[in-house]
């Protein structure tokens, strides 16, 4: 078993802006911790000075206790799947997942043994004996983490290993991926996505990193939680913006005012408003702040009567929109709808829902399922 400590890590390239900044992180032992982010964040990088691919500028990596900052790679039982194959096209199945194990000079019946036990759990067990030229783009990426399982290692390092997959492959080996991790149950897993699905549906915990214009703040981390944390608590708008899929809904709006029962606001550009479960200790009247609300949180959507607008309690409110587009996926349909100022908002409905475009519509959604966040973009806490 091997716990992994980060301590301050840093990562720069010479005179160029840290990709990576004071980066403090606890992996437990047995845990599945996702590193989450945009494109250029660091997080593969981050995974690199884990394996000893990669030295830390500053800091420290601790694993299993030992700091590991002058341990080779081959010396810190970790193994490493990338997101090429890389293997071998003159060896066979067995021959790639052996090769590693046949460098540190372990007995042929061992090597033999982990292998066809790899293979079992890997369902590659008919294909040993094949090259990898004869093998779909799923297998081979088996192969790939079969050759890492036959280590045994106190930690398994996962660099998106399903971006070169279509997408019924990407499901079927994040499956296996998911089982894996607990038929080996001894192994620490860390696993490096732009993916948020791939983030959801894996993790144990996740973590954000941050990546953008900010360049004081790129390459730090923006949260660490379970994926329903970030999902239903996130800190900022940066993560309520990126964990979802269609992302959070935002609208600018003002406060009006604050009192016990929360925050009053208005939108921007309608004259909507709605009491907010938000602790206003820190907001005053005036104040510019963003609403978020998920597609999937609007509660119903109807045809609006022009002639009678539905009337809502504090606790429920409705907005009144035109529908610009209808994506029917099946079980489910995403509304487009035309925002005051030029944005649109998504709502989530049933796949079978009967809107057009053009249609005038009303949704309602509750106001426990809104977030509120400042003008810097800083969630506000919400109320007890």
């Amino acid at each position: 078993m091997a716990a992994i400590t980060l301590k301050g890590v840093t990562k720069a390239y010479g005179e160029h802006a840290p990709v990576l900044r004071g980066i403090d992180l606890d992996i437990a032992e047995n845990e599945f911790c996702v590193f989450l982010g945009p494109s250029g964040c660091g997080k593969s990088t981050l995974l690199r000075i884990i394996a000893g691919l990669e030295d830390a500028t500053s800091g420290e990596v601790h694993i299993g206790g030992q700091l590991v900052n002058a341990v080779p790679p081959s010396k810190r039982g970790v193994a490493m799947v990338f997101q090429s194959y890389a293997l071998f096209p003159h060896m066979t199945v067995e021959q790639n997942m052996g090769f590693g194990l046949k460098l540190a000079r372990l007995p042929l019946v061992e090597i033999e043994q982990r292998v066809k036990k790899a293979a079992k759990i890997l369902q590659l067990d008919t294909l040993l004996h094949r090259k990898p030229s004869a093998l779909s783009g799923g297998q081979r990426q088996r192969v790939a983490i079969g050759r890492a399982m036959v280590r045994e290692p106190g930690v398994f390092l996962f660099d998106e290993p399903l971006s070169n997959l279509d997408a019924m492959l990407r499901g079927q080996t994040r499956v296996e991926i998911a089982r894996l991790h607990r038929q080996f149950a001894q192994a620490s897993t860390v696993y490096v996505t732009h993916d948020q699905i791939e983030a959801m549906t894996l993790g144990d915990k996740i973590v954000l990193l941050r990546s953008g214009a900010d360049a004081e703040r790129h390459g730090s981390i923006a949260q660490i939680g379970t994926p329903l944390d970030l999902y239903h608590r996130p800190n900022s708008r940066f993560v309520a913006e990126f964990i979802g899929s269609p992302k959070m809904n935002f609208m600018s709006a003002s406060v009006e005012s604050v009192s016990a029962d929360g925050v009053s606001v208005k939108w921007t550009n309608s004259d909507d408003r709605i009491v907010l479960p938000f602790s206003g200790s820190r907001l005053e009247s005036g104040q510019r702040v963003t609403v978020g609300i998920r597609p999937e949180h609007f509660d119903g959507v109807a045809t609006a009567h022009a002639s009678s607008p539905t009337k809502a309690s504090d606790a429920m409110r409705v907005l009144r929109r035109e529908v610009a587009l209808v994506e029917r996926l099946g079980e489910h349909s995403y509304l487009h709808l035309n925002e005051p100022g030029g944005t649109t908002l998504v709502a989530k409905q049933p796949g079978d829902a009967d809107h057009a475009s053009g249609a005038l519509v009303e949704l309602a959604f509750s106001s426990r399922s809104c977030h509120l966040f400042t003008a810097d973009g800083r969630a506000v806490p919400r109320l007890q």
